[in-house]
């Protein structure tokens, strides 16, 4: 759904010729919602009179379930701007009711690191209070550097002027230049992306968006990568079995690095969204959905021939705190997969139903989780046939780690599958995640394949769902281990998938999460700067 010439009328009646700052020299304005793609952007609506945003109240949350940070929506697939010089961004803003509205102009989009957010360059205006307030982020901290508020009496139609010159973001109102901030490098990256929120209980109307100066408009990437002869997916395709070979993959960089997302569509025909399905990304408040980003990866998987395996419907973790709260945990859970595997039903291949239910320290072999609580064990039989009635022909996953070792957990999840098949419970598979970040997390290749094949006997699939090993500096032993596990899933026919949790440390989970510079993880079989390792020639071998 794409604005039409009605914005265009918008934007000439109701914002003028420009709303740049007294003295700048910007050249005619570029509309960036008429022709431009703002339906797919959590939170936003198209409409007649221009783009409605609704406020998504989304957090990142830590393990506990408290809010750690905001995570306001990036438009990920409509327009941005290349800029090489000074430039300016005018916006007409339909604000109502007094609640707070915010437009975001990212230099470079955030990225999650699991429970962690980190904040790039960016400049925030908002209308609060009545008054135009203005953030910076420079990339170096969660928080803005600076702050400033500005005028008064802003209400109704709000004719907001962003323009970038001389080191200073300046700002206007109504056609009136209010005041400045400094840049703090937050266009540096020569890009702005796009994002909008609002204060709960408000929403506000984007009725106008113009970009002059140096900005140029680029809307979305083609989605389609080359695909190469050599790549993995291309030799474990060969196999006289084919076995998939997939990654856990970021929306963020996927659209800003061009680098990643060649990789992601060359060599891999498994997709999992590494965040963007997780509870607290997908319904944030009650009743309210951000399926934006997790379509955008649906989207490109489809247009590289990509297997879709969605993560996760049910889990204790990466929950929005309104989900712990609710008295009624059964109908939140069963409400929550009808409506999201309802969504993206036909269009992935697999689920993620239940996710790390297993903890051998307690009699059942269960994690006493939030769901545990409330319904004891049977939550697990019930959301597997809530998914199957949501999506008939998704294949369902349970998805555990440290089950490929020997020891109290994978007897405790043995005998928990057993009895969800001997009951009739539709599971499918088990996938097995094969962390590696100690010694002690070292599975002997062998050790793994006899769990695989218990799995088999029972008549269920398996996938290494999320494997990932730090080297600790020893890339012969990184390589030996990702090849190791790979082998046996090339060579037990009931093992579909090798998955890895990510592919690159420049986005790597292990990363230390809050720290500024970032302090990338070495987990991964290509590096931050996007080059293969010894682990990615050790797995081509193992396919040939």
């Amino acid at each position: 759904m794409r604005l039409g010439i009605r914005t265009a009328v918008w934007t000439a009646l109701l914002v003028g010729a420009s709303l740049a700052p007294p003295g700048a020299a910007y050249a005619a304005s570029a509309d960036l919602l008429a022709g431009h793609d703002w339906a797919h952007f959590s939170g936003a609506e198209p409409t007649a009179a221009g783009v409605k945003i609704t406020p998504l109240d989304r957090w990142v949350t830590t393990p506990e379930g408290k809010r750690l940070q905001p995570n306001p929506p990036a438009n990920l697939a409509g327009p941005h701007l290349t800029v090489s010089g000074d430039f300016g961004v005018d916006a007409l803003m339909s604000v109502t009711g007094g609640k707070s509205a915010y437009l975001q102009l990212y230099g470079r989009l955030p990225v999650i690191y699991d429970e962690w957010r980190q904040e790039r360059p960016s400049v925030r205006v908002g209308v609060v209070g009545g008054k135009l307030e203005v953030a910076v982020w420079d990339g170096g901290s969660d928080k803005a550097v600076e702050t400033k508020t500005f005028g008064s009496g802003l209400a109704g139609d709000v004719a907001v002027s962003i323009s970038r010159s001389g080191g200073k973001v300046t700002v206007s109102a109504g056609g009136k230049q209010l005041g400045s901030v400094g840049e703090h490098g937050a266009f540096s990256a020569g890009t702005v992306w796009f994002g909008a929120d609002a204060q709960v209980g408000g929403g506000w109307t984007l009725r106008a968006l113009t970009a002059s100066g140096s900005a140029k408009i680029v809307d979305a990437p083609a989605w389609a990568q080359q695909p190469s002869s050599t790549s993995l997916r291309a030799e474990a395709s060969a196999l006289p079995r084919p076995v998939r070979v997939g990654s856990a993959i970021a929306s963020t960089p996927l659209v800003d690095d061009a680098a990643y997302r060649a990789i992601a569509g060359r060599e891999f025909d498994a997709l999992t969204p590494e965040n963007d399905m997780k509870p607290e990304f997908v319904q944030p408040s009650r009743g309210v959905f951000a399926f934006a980003e997790g379509d955008l990866l649906v989207d490109f998987a489809r247009a590289n021939g990509m297997a879709v395996h969605a993560h996760t419907l049910v889990w204790f973790e990466a929950l929005p705190t309104w989900m712990r709260s609710a008295p009624d945990k059964k109908t939140v859970m069963l409400d929550h997969i009808k409506a999201v595997a309802g969504h993206f039903a036909g269009r992935v291949a697999e689920w993620d139903v239940v996710n790390e239910p297993m903890n051998e320290d307690n009699s059942d072999g269960l994690e006493h989780n939030l769901w545990y609580q409330a319904m004891g064990a049977a939550y697990i039989p019930q959301a597997f046939r809530a998914a199957r009635a949501a999506d008939p022909a998704a294949t369902l996953y349970l998805n555990e780690y440290g089950v490929e070792q020997s020891g109290p957990r994978w007897d405790a999840l043995y005998k928990l599958v057993k009895q969800l098949k001997a009951d009739g419970v539709p599971i499918d598979g088990v996938g097995m995640q094969n962390h590696e970040y100690e010694k002690g997390d070292r599975t002997p290749p062998e050790t793994f394949r006899k769990h695989v094949q218990a799995l088999a006997a029972l008549g269920l699939k398996v996938r290494v769902s999320e494997m990932d090993v730090v080297s600790g500096g020893d890339a012969t032993m990184q390589a030996k281990e990702f090849a190791g596990k790979l082998a046996v899933c090339r060579d037990e026919p009931n093992c579909t998938t090798f998955g890895m949790w990510g592919f690159t440390d420049r986005y790597g989970s292990t990363a230390d999460i809050g720290q500024y510079p970032l302090t990338v993880g070495d987990a991964l079989p290509w590096d931050q700067n996007l080059k293969p390792k010894k682990a990615y020639s050790a797995m081509l071998a193992e396919l040939n």
